[in-house]
């Protein structure tokens, strides 16, 4: 993978939009949850820059800070009989980030009726520069039967109930 940087003194502007999901008319607006991240020796390649496969786990550990968050942990899925794999993964490499860089990666879910977790990321560096953006759609899995869950489980539609009445803002 080679980065196109800009002319020095310029700041990449970005390609992409932070938005990859529609939103539903009413629905209720986004749940997001961030963390930060120093990027270390061993994420980098030898010109000290973030190796692009390692943007994904980036992404995931602010997936798992907003699991945690709605009540969509890990461990609540284990204990409710589902899973969620990724069915779909993008990302946009928009800056690279390098080693010692601080970052803050968010992960923010986007409302569907349908059984399956839509959830966009954005990787900013300290100055405000998007590193990386990208998204994720995860479907529900049965733990006893495997099959996929054509319904939204119970665990979801109560994160779904608590989102509706604007108990993860504010």
């Amino acid at each position: 993978m080679y980065w196109i940087l800009p002319p020095k003194g310029t700041a990449m502007k970005n390609r992409r939009k932070r938005k990859y999901f529609e939103r539903e008319e009413g629905a209720p607006s986004p749940v997001s949850a961030s963390i930060t991240h120093r990027c270390q020796f061993s994420e980098t390649d030898m010109l000290s820059i973030v190796w692009y496969g390692r943007y994904a786990a980036f992404f995931e550990e602010a997936s798992a800070e907003l699991g945690r968050k709605i009540g969509l942990s890990y461990e609540a899925m284990r204990d409710a009989g589902v899973i969620a794999p990724i069915a779909q993964l993008h990302i946009d490499y928009h800056s690279p980030l390098a080693l010692s860089e601080i970052c803050t990666v968010t992960a923010s879910i986007i409302w569907t009726e349908a059984s399956r977790l839509n959830i966009e990321y954005s990787i900013d560096k300290e100055d405000g520069i998007l590193a990386s953006s990208g998204y994720t759609v995860q479907m529900f899995i049965n733990t006893e039967t495997n099959e996929v869950c054509l319904l939204p489980p119970p665990l979801f539609i109560d994160c779904c109930d608590k989102w509706k009445n604007g108990l993860f803002h504010g």
